[in-house]
């Protein structure tokens, strides 16, 4: 009895041992194969994160998570060079239909050489040059005007007012008399006869500094009585310009009687933008058309390109020359200047509509593939009527972006069309984890989900009035309120009492903008708003 109940016992446990050894060895050649792959899966997708990148593609770099000035999250990035919503550096992952929705538009930069012409408006001057002012150098009066009328034509010589003059009469009667003395004096004392004529010499002098002509003084020598007025003739030819004298008026030395100028060349002063002032020299040929004579050009040459800007305009100031033989070029006539700029070399070029000039720098935005965009800092050269130079930053090639128009507006507008594009809506229950006290979210760009109803569109200045339910997570009730569209285009096809969905950000404190609007297929109404925000 003690025997079998022995054996058994040792049956059973030879039976169990084996058992365990049997599970033992299954677990040791299963658990390994098993557990490795999970090991080397979770190994295979979770990358290591090398930093934190600033969102909007400025050189700052974090290696802790951190938010931008403008509330946006910096983008890991991983070994390899991935993103974690883009998939590459500084690349920005836009859906299809949100492209095609925005009506972004892309063309390839290319090498060609930039010529162009510069164009300014101007007007006609008189050549400061060609200018005289008559202004007697003795006092006297006007007895009489020969020539009374602004605008006459005068030549070299013409007689323009008799003058009446006590000094000019004392030094026609001193002349003639010494003159005469001289005479009288030709076989008598030496010294006599030289004093006689150093005071003829004086005399005569006195006359000449007077601007009185050498045919006058000759008349006066051979008169024999002194004249008691005098006719003032004109120093050069020209058109008058200005009359101050008047028949009787008395004049002090150095009065201006009359302003004559010669107008058979004059200038051209022409406004050039700072911005091609380096296309100018002197010397260079200048064409111009004047708007009263219409089909009739005029040719020059830029003589001078003046050395200051004039700040209220931020233009530069060129003088070109033209003859003007016939007198049809008026003082004061408006002109439109073209100058032929010599054409550039061969250069990377693209649109002028593909550049975001934020005011600190300068951009464009690379279409990578569909949907994928890539913004890049630039470094501008010279400018023709479309095109632009790319000295750094663009390749031949690359397709630019030429139509994302609505980034241009401000540096805030494209921040926030960056975070419209980069950041999902959020639902319910994170974005009122990040809402703060007074129910503003903690990041002043984090965007935001809402539908509602079309109350009116204003085109002109691109808001748009929305019915809009309860938004959670800005804690709002609903209301009727105005939004800004960030592209006016967004609003195409949208009609009052429409029902939509939308997608919006805080661009400024109090300035809500709306980066995606779509109708609600579903018909879903917005709730009846509360009066007021």
């Amino acid at each position: 009895m003690n025997r079998g109940l022995a054996i058994g016992v040792c049956t059973l446990a030879l039976v169990a041992a084996a058992g365990v050894g049997y599970t033992l060895g299954h677990q040791r050649s299963a658990t390994p194969e098993a557990a490795s792959t999970p090991a080397t899966s979770a190994a295979g997708n979770a990358k290591k994160i090398r930093f934190y990148r600033n969102p909007m593609g400025l050189p700052d770099t974090s290696p802790t998570p951190k938010k931008d000035p403008m509330g946006m999250d910096y983008i890991p990035v991983y070994e390899g060079g991935d993103d974690a919503d883009t998939g590459g550096g500084n690349q920005l992952k836009i859906s299809v239909e949100k492209v095609q929705k925005l009506g972004v538009r892309s063309v390839a930069a290319k090498a060609q050489a930039l010529s162009r012409t510069v164009s300014a408006l101007g007007r006609i001057e008189v050549d400061e040059r060609r200018v005289a002012a008559v202004a007697p150098k003795f006092e006297g009066w006007v007895e009489r005007l020969q020539v009374n009328t602004t605008g006459q034509v005068v030549t070299r010589g013409q007689p323009l007012f008799d003058v009446y003059s006590p000094e000019l009469v004392s030094a026609q009667r001193e002349y003639a008399i010494a003159t005469k003395g001289i005479d009288g004096l030709k076989n008598g004392d030496a010294v006599a006869r030289d004093g006689m004529r150093d005071i003829a010499e004086a005399s005569l002098a006195r006359l000449h500094n007077w601007d009185i002509s050498e045919a006058q003084i000759k008349e006066m020598a051979h008169q024999a009585d002194t004249r008691r007025t005098l006719s003032f003739r004109s120093p050069v030819s020209g058109i008058v310009m200005e009359k101050k004298a008047l028949q009787g008026m008395r004049f002090a030395p150095g009065d201006t009687l009359y302003q004559i100028a010669d107008l058979s060349s004059v200038w051209v002063i022409a406004d050039v933008n700072e911005q091609d002032i380096g296309l100018v020299s002197v010397g260079q040929k200048a064409k111009v058309t004047i708007n009263a004579y219409p089909g009739k050009q005029f040719e020059g040459a830029i003589t001078y390109v003046y050395p200051t800007l004039k700040p209220e305009t931020r233009t530069v100031p060129v003088r070109v020359e033209l003859a003007n033989p016939g007198g049809l070029l008026k003082p004061g006539l408006f002109a439109s200047l073209e100058l032929a700029v010599a054409q550039r070399a061969m250069a990377v070029t693209v649109p002028l509509s593909a550049v975001i000039d934020s005011g600190t720098r300068q951009m464009v935005l690379i279409q990578i593939a569909d949907g994928r965009f890539e913004p890049r800092t630039v470094k501008l050269g010279a400018r023709s009527e479309g095109d632009v130079e790319v000295l750094e930053g663009v390749k031949a090639g690359e397709l630019v972006v030429t139509s994302a128009n609505f980034l241009i507006d401000a540096e805030s507008n494209l921040k926030a069309a960056v975070s419209g594009f980069t950041q999902p809506p959020q639902t319910d229950a994170a974005a009122a984890s990040g809402a703060g006290h007074d129910g503003h979210a903690a990041g002043a760009s984090v965007s935001h989900h809402g539908e509602g109803r079309v109350e009116g569109i204003d085109p002109a200045t691109g808001e748009i009035s929305l019915a809009h339910k309860p938004i959670a997570s800005l804690k709002w009730p609903a209301m009727t309120m105005d939004f800004v569209l960030a592209n006016p285009s967004l609003g195409s096809g949208l009609k009052t009492g429409a029902a939509v969905q939308f997608d919006f950000v805080e661009r400024n404190p109090g300035e809500w903008v709306i980066t995606h609007i779509q109708a609600d297929t579903a018909g879903a109404k917005a709730d009846k708003p509360h009066a007021g925000h």
